[in-house]
């Protein structure tokens, strides 16, 4: 996988775990082509070839936006067909990021608002500073969220709720997205990304099988009733006892050291 990009940019601040940064900064790190194709590719890529990779981290450049949603400029006078061709790379990124079977954390560094928002609803948990402000406003230029904000939002807030953000295009504030369960934390920014990194590094000190197939359940199990959901549940348990990693745990345990988990 390559590592230089146009409008992000990836380095691994410690062992196990890469840093993606939407790099845009003089455009409120809008959403254009050009990096729904790089995270699409880069989200697509780690999931079949995660080789040492166990937790990733997303945040984005500058101090007052996360992302600003999609680039308005460059839609600007596109027609139907080209609309449509953009926003397919758009789904396909979109549907890696929520698909990623790695934990994938947001440190939201500033607003987030239409897709930049539907960023923060893909990622597995959230982090953000407290002047952050979140809203969906799609429905303010003729269009609607379509990177699965429709779908992500009322799970995680609940329909009727989702619904009036959605419908109204309301932005709303960092304490009531914490309270609403849009976003795990609120840091200071001067601590925001370390904070995440923090909870990365926990994560990644784990068993990395372990924790795909916990994942994979909770993920999977979300989308259907209780008892198919511990049927997922014990399948994805199951494949763990043959690891070696679940031998490296317990002998660890016994022997009262640190594991050395390899991801096998």
């Amino acid at each position: 996988m390559r590592e230089q990009f146009e409008t992000i940019l990836c380095t691994r601040p410690s062992e196990y775990i890469l840093l993606i940064t939407l790099n845009r900064p003089d455009v409120g790190n809008a959403l254009n082509t050009r990096m729904g194709e790089e995270l699409r590719d880069l989200f697509t890529h780690y999931a079949t070839h995660p080789n040492d990779l166990r937790c990733v981290v997303l945040t984005g450049a500058g101090d007052r936006i996360f992302c600003g949603g999609g680039d308005l400029k460059q839609r600007h006078g596109m027609g139907p067909d080209a609309w449509l061709a953009q926003h397919r790379i758009f789904e396909q990124f979109y549907w890696s990021m929520i698909e990623f079977p790695l934990p994938l954390i947001c440190a939201v560094n500033g607003h987030a608002f239409g897709g930049g928002l539907e960023m923060v609803m893909a990622s597995d948990f959230a982090y953000a500073v407290p002047e952050a402000k979140f809203a969906f406003t799609e429905t303010k230029i003729g269009i609607m969220p379509g990177g699965g904000g429709t779908q992500t939002l009322p799970r995680a807030i609940g329909e009727r709720r989702a619904k009036e953000l959605i419908f109204s295009a309301k932005p709303f504030t960092a304490d009531e997205a914490l309270s609403w369960g849009v976003l795990n934390r609120i840091c200071p920014r001067a601590t925001i990304l370390n904070d995440c990194l923090e909870t990365a590094a926990a994560i990644a000190a784990n068993a990395p099988l372990s924790v795909r197939q916990a994942k994979k359940a909770i993920h999977h199990g979300m989308q259907t009733d209780l008892t198919r959901g511990l049927w997922l549940e014990i399948e994805a348990y199951n494949r763990l006892v043959f690891t070696e990693d679940r031998v490296e745990g317990v002998s660890a345990f016994n022997e009262k050291r640190p594991p050395r988990f390899q991801g096998r």
